[in-house]
């Protein structure tokens, strides 16, 4: 079956946690508060496989300038499929005429953000107060 991508807010739980929980991140033990925040994003777009979901993707902005991806991932058995990259690129196209698109980068995904047309900083480094793991 094809894959299929949406603009939606609207995730159950069970999908969301389930998805989160597939790439090991830690907000997957909360899906309620998961489910809250896709709502609050003012971009996101998801993969499905038929009712699976898949790989999903999250943007906030401040409406001209700037936009700031916070989620991206994809199911591990999906991963290498090309859904990442059709996620990235659909984010791209809405922040198009923005100056600046920004991603907080895990170390072993840097290939494949640069690959997307991302450059790593040179002189800062990102910063959090968390307390989740992952």
């Amino acid at each position: 079956m094809p894959i299929t991508y949406k603009s939606t807010h609207d995730f159950s739980v069970s999908d969301l946690q389930e998805l989160f929980l597939s790439v090991e991140w830690s907000s997957g033990r909360f899906p309620d508060k998961l489910a809250a925040a896709m709502k609050n994003f003012e971009t996101v777009y998801s993969a499905w496989d038929g009712d699976k979901l898949v790989g999903l993707i999250c943007a906030m902005d401040d409406g001209v300038m700037t936009a700031y991806v916070h989620y991206l991932l994809v199911q591990p058995e999906y991963q290498g499929m090309g859904i990442g990259k059709e996620l990235v690129e659909k984010v791209k196209e809405t922040y198009s005429e923005y100056l600046r698109i920004v991603v907080v980068a895990y170390d072993a995904e840097l290939g494949f953000y640069e690959a997307r047309g991302f450059k790593k900083a040179e002189n800062s480094s990102p910063m959090f107060i968390t307390s989740l793991w992952t």
